[in-house]
């Protein structure tokens, strides 16, 4: 998304960006506490920093009838896994609230590990399963596990929309007009990418965790699309939906209305 950004392609004017790259459950509790002016958040977060931040109409990441996946050792039911004890990315990611959506509340018990060490964790036999989100998702079947779920899909079953699990947020202290501005320039750059994606694919392998260059593609071909560019109205329902059904399973506070830069 921020290759324009990042490698100076793009007039910020008299805006200046610093990148800072950490994974998303350290980028949730950074969001808590107010740190950064522009963040990457799970959706499932943004109730809890709304008063905050506004969510930007770009930068999300959105599951079109795929997304995060509990895996086991053994084919299982999806009725099976109430009772398990799954590994987690994050009590605060997306992937976690759709658990708790598609299984009931307390339904499991959890253990949140790093989300690059999950699929290795469950191998080892140290959970009964594990709920995986970004590449593990293409690369599961390489140590031998089962999709009992795709919640990407559960959810498009549920309710015939995308499932929203990322976006960018802005800090409210900045103004309305500022927050405009520079959620103005990071759809530019966004664009950016998504009109020189071989470019930007090769700069993202800097930071790949031993993907090669077709995984990668492949893995930014599902979360970084047309949905990135605007959430559109079909994506901004689906914000709204999962986080009235958050709140109506008391998982999440009542957001109220949400607004859009």
């Amino acid at each position: 998304m921020f290759y324009g950004l990042a490698t100076g392609k793009l007039d910020t004017g008299r805006w200046r960006f610093e990148h800072i790259l950490q994974d998303i459950q350290t980028l949730n509790e950074r969001a808590l506490r107010g740190e950064l002016h522009i963040t990457a958040i799970s959706i499932h977060a943004y109730p809890y920093v709304a008063g905050k931040y506004a969510l930007t109409n770009c930068g999300s990441s959105m599951g079109d009838g795929y997304g995060p996946m509990v895996v086991t050792r053994e084919p299982i039911s999806l009725e099976n896994l109430r009772g398990k004890h799954i590994a987690v990315p994050g009590t605060m990611t997306t992937a976690f609230l759709a658990l708790n959506l598609c299984l009931g509340k307390g339904s499991f018990t959890h253990e949140v590990v790093m989300f690059d060490q999950i699929l290795d964790y469950v191998a080892a036999g140290r959970a009964d399963a594990g709920l995986i989100i970004h590449e593990g998702q293409l690369t599961y079947q390489n140590q031998k596990l089962h999709c009992v779920v795709d919640l990407g899909v559960w959810w498009q079953k549920e309710t015939g929309l995308p499932l929203p699990l990322g976006g960018n947020v802005i800090r409210r202290d900045l103004g309305i007009e500022d927050m405009r501005a520079v959620a103005e320039i990071l759809k530019r750059s966004i664009q950016y990418s998504l009109d020189h994606r071989a470019e930007a694919v090769q700069h993202a392998l800097n930071y790949a965790r031993d993907m090669g260059r077709d995984l990668a593609d492949r893995f930014v071909g599902m979360y970084v699309n047309h949905w990135t560019l605007d959430y559109g109205d079909a994506g901004r329902n689906a914000v709204r939906e999962l986080l009235r059904r958050g709140h109506a399973a008391g998982i999440v506070p009542d957001t109220g209305e949400l607004d859009f830069v």
